[in-house]
């Protein structure tokens, strides 16, 4: 064994200095693979150092030591250096394998890898012949073996230094950068629509015009704790909403183009968004909405593929999430509750003129929205949400675009073209809401998701202003929705929504002869596909068909398609 022992060292000398020879100077290596190298060195040394544990104290499932060259799955027996790696295993049990159980043996070595193989294998006969009786190992043996340690010795310590180094530079720059806590991320959205067909809510025919517009935010997330986050989205829109000069309902409109009858889009700049959301205790979440907040900030739409905001998913706003939500939006507080693993609890408060120091404005005085949502999870699969919303002058124009003419009463007589020069122009009629919604989500399998949803709204006329009597609006809707992720491609998605949007079943005999009920039911249907063409680019082709728009069959119905293109970064 002496024998073995002595040639062995001799042989890592000459190889060694064969390895120091080939290498040349130190400085014809770039800084980049030295820093390469020293890293591999590190992780090699500290892999290393595992073969000298005690195996009887440490976990197989710990370390990658093998105990046979058998169990590297990368060498052969017809290998050149078959015999030598099989003795350095079975005998001295000074190498081990990587995690996946290969050797890569073929890969090329560098000084600082041969250095800490071979101090290990050192250490490790070092040990043996320590074990064995004094007189088995001659003097010069150990002297060999002490003056190898101690040349690369040096070699090693200054490696660390210098990793260590690298990791002192690479601090001094994170604490250098603008910001360690803010992250940019957007969405530009580019929409071509067009309506093929159809008969406005005035009777006449829409216009055969295509548009081409924008939607564009920039979010900057920022975290003070690591789990809170304060949110500022910055929003430009181009792209006109179809209510304001075409269909006249606010029926189809988009949830990428801008609000009903909205036709003042110049891509102007403004703060859309402006929110912050943290933790109280391991349960509660709260959110603090400064500026156009919506409920999806802290309840569940229980919509997962089809509601994404107008960017991707659904294309209307019917489509992305149940009408009754946009009965909630403006300034106030959200919160979120999880009661268990399968139960959680929302509810919030905001007002839509919190800002404004006018009489019957401001946070409490003027229009707000108020909801309470019951989310229960059964499965991972299968979502249900049970609303309620109660909710003063506003109507489901709020914050998006559904129903018809009718079921968006206080809107309809604010800002509808249809009624320019007439008594009821900007006629402001209050108006009080309480809605009741259900919906539910299930994921069949993991291509193949269903939701549907229903909504029951009331709606009172507080005041007659001299032209309208007091009484209430009976309003419906409901929407089933089909989605298939992953169509044809990862990350791709396929969506159907059929339904019927806010539509005013019935009204009290005092508002029966002045505005009446909706004569017909118009049944929306919707289709697209969102082809994403990689992690940052999805195009969405899409068609929306309207029967009876605004609820009246004597209006044709009307066909509108768009190629939506989103890009995220």
């Amino acid at each position: 064994m002496l024998k073995l022992v002595r040639n062995s060292l001799l042989l890592s000398q000459v190889l060694l200095a064969a390895i120091a020879v080939s290498s040349g100077s130190a400085q014809e290596v770039s800084a980049q693979e030295v820093s390469a190298q020293e890293k591999t060195a590190v992780s090699v040394i500290e892999s290393f150092k595992v073969s000298q544990l005690d195996v009887e104290s440490v976990s197989i499932n710990e370390i990658d030591q093998v105990t046979s060259v058998s169990q590297l799955t990368d060498v052969r027996p017809t290998d050149w250096a078959f015999q030598a790696l099989q003795s350095l295993v079975e005998r001295y049990g000074c190498i081990v394998g990587y995690p996946d159980k290969t050797f890569r043996g073929n890969r090329a070595l560098t000084r600082f890898e041969f250095a800490a193989g071979l101090n290990a294998c050192l250490d490790k006969i070092q040990e043996l012949i320590a074990a064995a009786t004094a007189d088995f190992v001659r003097k010069e043996d150990l002297e060999v073996v002490k003056r190898l340690q101690e040349e690369f010795g040096t070699e090693l310590a200054a490696l660390r230094g210098r990793v260590e180094g690298l990791e002192v530079r690479t601090a001094t720059l994170e604490k250098q950068q603008f910001s360690t806590t803010t992250k940019l991320n957007g969405e530009v959205v580019f929409g071509v629509v067009s309506a093929f067909t159809g008969q406005g809510a005035d009777g006449a025919d829409i216009p055969r015009t295509t548009i081409v517009g924008d939607r564009v935010r920039l979010n900057f997330d920022t975290t003070f704790t690591g789990k809170d986050v304060l949110r500022t989205r910055l929003q430009a829109t181009s792209l006109n909403a179809l209510s304001g000069a075409s269909t006249f309902t606010p029926e189809g409109d988009l949830r990428f183009a801008g609000a009903a009858f909205d036709n003042d889009n110049n891509n102007s700049v403004s703060i859309d968004a402006l929110l912050y959301q943290f933790p109280v205790g391991e349960k509660l979440t709260v959110t603090l909405e400064a500026n156009a907040g919506a409920i999806d900030d802290f309840t569940d739409t229980v919509n997962p593929f089809l509601d994404g905001d107008g960017g991707t998913g659904a294309l209307t706003h019917f489509g992305t999430r149940n009408a009754i939500y946009y009965l909630v939006n403006g300034t106030g507080i959200g919160l979120k509750y999880e009661l268990n693993d399968f139960i959680e609890i929302s509810a919030g408060y905001l007002a839509n003129d919190a800002s404004s120091p006018l009489a019957g404005a401001g946070l409490f005085n003027g229009s707000y929205g108020a909801i309470g949502q019951l989310t229960i999870r059964p499965s991972e699969k299968f979502t249900v949400g049970l609303t309620y919303i109660h909710s003063y002058n506003t109507d489901f124009t709020a914050n998006g675009s559904t129903g018809s003419n009718r079921a968006n009463l206080r809107s309809f007589f604010l800002s509808n073209p249809l009624l320019a020069g007439t008594p009821l122009e900007g006629l402001d009629i209050p108006t009080s809401s309480n809605a009741y919604g259900a919906a539910a989500s299930f994921q069949l399998s993991p291509k193949f998701v269903i939701n549907g949803s229903f909504g029951y709204t009331t709606t009172r006329t507080l005041a007659t202003r001299g032209v309208l009597p007091r009484g209430d609006l009976n309003i419906f809707n409901w929407a089933v929705g089909l989605a298939f992720p992953d169509l044809g491609r990862d990350g791709s998605l396929g969506g159907i929504i059929v339904g019927v949007e806010p539509r005013v079943d019935s009204v009290s005999s005092g508002l029966r002869s002045v505005i009446g009920r909706d004569p017909s039911t118009s049944i929306h249907v919707e289709a697209f596909y969102q082809y994403r063409l990689n992690d940052n680019i999805a195009i969405t082709p899409g068609v929306v068909w309207l029967t009876a728009p605004d609820h009246n069959s004597s209006n044709q119905d009307i066909v509108i398609g768009t190629i939506r293109t989103t890009f995220t970064f």
